[in-house]
């Protein structure tokens, strides 16, 4: 037998306090009895009666465990690559405090939704890096969301292919991957500048494969300069470039593969209209068990106690005969 807790200070006063009294009555009982000259052996019934009562209340405050069980525990969970756009545009100040910071902000917030989910992050701008591959390390992934920037990749034009290719594929390398394709998320964020040639086909693929896309745009129509270290981004000749999210492509995207599309701007934020669809997604069952396991049978001592109370109440014992 095992038990849920010790004796502690609670049921020590308990007793203590049961003892006391009970014994200031059996004292003073034994006295008028033997003044009356009356037999006091009827006092021994209840004494044993309310005992054994008041032992299985105790007993039964410590929380007995016995008998052997065992119980099936399952991991439930998703997969899902978060696509982050690195270009420079996304360095523009229109949802402050820029695009980027704004992304890694919220991305923290996602993360901490899908704490027992398996999270990896990909950044891109005209290709594609691996920046943390799946894992359920939480705070090992938000250090590679906070050293996201727009430095770490070539900074020649957004391209959505080579993000969602490898995404694609590395949710499609993982074992019995054919079998958990519902709970295969593609989360790609971006203002929606793709200057691609394989988005629809790369597209149709995912599509056709059932993993789940949605999109996230980030930036405003009426758009913002983009700030570099010298000012101002301008073009070849010389006048700042203004970036504006078009959300026109990334909303096509997700129609194309029976996705969602969300959105950040400076009047609204989707993400956690994006948590509430992702958490709509069933997940698969990745793993179970069988572990030991013993169940707490206070009850069976509590309603013994009960019985004898009852039992006390119901039974009169004639202690002194006048």
């Amino acid at each position: 037998m095992k038990w849920a807790s010790s004796l502690s200070t609670l049921e020590f006063i308990f007793i203590a306090t049961f003892v006391a009294f009970y014994l200031f009555y059996i004292i003073r009982a034994v006295r008028v009895g033997k003044k009356l000259g009356n037999p006091i052996a009827s006092l021994l019934f209840k004494f044993i009666l309310r005992s054994l009562a008041f032992g299985l209340i105790i007993v039964s405050l410590l929380g007995p465990s016995f008998g052997e069980t065992t119980k099936e525990i399952k991991t439930v969970g998703k997969d899902f690559f978060i696509c982050v756009d690195l270009s420079q545009s996304m360095n523009a100040f229109d949802v402050q405090p820029t695009r980027l910071e704004k992304v890694k902000f919220e991305l923290k917030n996602i993360v901490e939704a899908f704490n027992s989910d398996r999270i990896g992050l990909i950044m891109f701008s005209s290709e594609a890096f691996m920046q943390c591959p799946l894992t359920y390390d939480n705070n090992a992934l938000n250090l590679f969301i906070q050293t996201l920037h727009s430095g770490l990749v070539p900074n020649s034009g957004t391209d959505f292919s080579p993000p969602l290719k490898m995404a694609f594929e590395k949710l499609n390398q993982e074992e019995s991957a054919e079998s958990r394709q519902k709970s295969q998320i593609i989360i790609l964020i971006s203002d929606g500048e793709d200057f691609g040639d394989t988005t629809d086909e790369m597209a149709e693929k995912i599509e056709t494969a059932g993993v789940k896309l949605f999109t996230l745009g980030v930036g405003t129509e009426s758009g913002s300069k983009i700030e570099t270290s010298r000012g101002f981004k301008r073009d070849n000749d010389g006048n700042e470039v203004l970036t504006k999210l078009n959300s026109t492509s990334l909303r096509d995207l997700a129609d194309r593969t029976d996705g969602e599309y969300f959105e950040i701007n400076e009047q609204k934020n989707d993400v956690e209209r994006l948590i509430n669809a992702i958490n709509n997604i069933e997940g698969e069952l990745k793993d179970a068990k069988e572990v030991d396991a013993k169940s707490n049978k206070y009850f069976y001592f509590l309603m013994s106690a009960m019985v004898l109370l009852i039992l006390d109440l119901l039974i009169n014992v004639k202690i002194f005969k006048i």
